[in-house]
């Protein structure tokens, strides 16, 4: 890469990382990043796919149908170089998919797709398996279409959007956190009024009629100042 192409690649980043501090969520996070593969790099398709609390891969952002066709063959399988580089946290390159003998019943559907070259790029913060966020998908219909500065781009984009998705997955995380400390609230000055009973006596009511009824504490809130019952 030249200097000249170095400054522009640093200039086209710093861009980013604003668009990506300004986005609201991880919806509006991930369609950031994606939307940027396709112009930062030499792919036709790009698309993300995001760990979930089951730990199961979940398709997050495609820039078209046929990414989320490449995903859902490898979710529902739980093979392919997009589980690989969940699990070990590496970047998988695919140069053809028509000559790949890592997956080659993945791969020869993913041809038959019109899909010819791969790049998984994982999504990680921290040093435990559990941190990683997802992987970054790039895919184009010519074979041998990354170079070794495509593959650096990509490393760069990944740590980006690494740190993106997790600052805006806890933003939300803290924004329900708030949203159950006050419909948890709410509900509590229900029970106080109606039964005239202190703040945690109206807490251990609410907490108990959770755990009785295997629900989670925000949702019995909820329950309560929607219909004015406790579930049963």
């Amino acid at each position: 890469m030249t200097e000249p192409d170095l400054a522009a690649s640093a200039d086209t980043f710093a861009r980013l990382a604003i668009e990506l501090h300004d986005a609201p969520g991880v919806e509006e996070t991930v369609d950031a990043v994606v939307q940027f593969a396709l112009q930062a790099l030499n792919c036709t398709y790009a698309g993300i796919a995001l760990y979930t609390r089951g730990s199961r891969a979940e398709i997050a952002a495609v820039t078209d149908p046929v990414v989320a066709d490449v995903y859902e063959l490898q979710i529902a399988s739980e093979t392919g170089p997009l589980v690989t580089a969940l699990r070990e946290r590496t970047a998988i390159l695919i140069p053809d998919t028509t000559a790949d003998d890592r997956w080659p019943e993945w791969a020869a559907k993913v041809a038959a797709l019109g899909v010819r070259s791969v790049l998984d790029v994982p999504l990680a913060t921290g040093d435990a398996a559990r941190q990683t966020v997802g992987v970054l998908g790039l895919y184009s219909p010519e074979p041998d279409a990354f170079t070794a500065d495509d593959e650096a781009i990509a490393h760069i984009l990944g740590q980006h959007a690494s740190v993106a998705l997790a600052s805006a997955r806890q933003e939300e995380t803290m924004a329900l956190a708030v949203d159950a400390r006050k419909l948890v609230g709410q509900a509590m000055g229900i029970l106080m009024e109606r039964f005239d009973v202190d703040g945690d006596r109206a807490f251990a009511i609410l907490k108990r009629y959770s755990q009785d009824t295997n629900t989670k504490l925000r949702d019995v809130a909820q329950h309560l100042i929607d219909t004015r019952k406790l579930p049963h």
